[in-house]
């Protein structure tokens, strides 16, 4: 009997942790990477998906994602869990991030997605940070990338 109740509280102990786990690194869409002031889910919209006020917003210095100290935040320039950005087809565009020595920052100059050089870097006008490209961020009339965030709540 007491073999049953221990492997019983085991289960119960292993499942709670799966599910613990699940909930801490679920992704969450915190607004679209945009220079369109105008646009509802644009970080450029102070009332928006920019607000400081919202607790998920890149603009809360406050909030998991904003905050300079936080591992998933995109100020903090040693962050390794920053947000990640994903284009209008899906394709992954890198991590908005103001770390320059993570791989996948936009903000590394010499990576993937932060070199000028880059046909995949936001900061390359020619490439996907063109400003005449409808889903470019740097189109002050386009709609951006999606900034996607594991949950930074612990």
């Amino acid at each position: 009997m007491s073999k049953s109740i221990s492997m019983m509280i085991r289960v119960g102990l292993v499942s709670g942790l799966l599910i613990l786990s699940q909930g801490i690194l679920a992704d969450e869409y915190l607004g679209n990477l945009s220079a369109n002031p105008y646009g509802a889910d644009s970080t450029a919209n102070p009332y928006g998906a920019g607000s400081s006020y919202d607790p998920n917003s890149i603009g809360n210095p406050y909030g998991p994602y904003g905050n300079p100290y936080s591992n998933h935040s995109a100020t903090n320039p040693y962050a390794t869990q920053a947000p990640k950005l994903y284009d209008s087809q899906g394709n992954y565009r890198g991590r908005l991030s103001t770390n320059p020595y993570d791989p996948d920052s936009i903000s590394n100059p010499y990576g993937r997605f932060g070199s000028p050089y880059s046909s995949e870097s936001i900061n390359n006008p020619y490439g996907a940070g063109n400003p005449y490209r409808q889903d470019s961020p740097n189109n002050p009339y386009g709609r951006g990338w999606k900034i996607i965030g594991e949950d930074g709540s612990p």
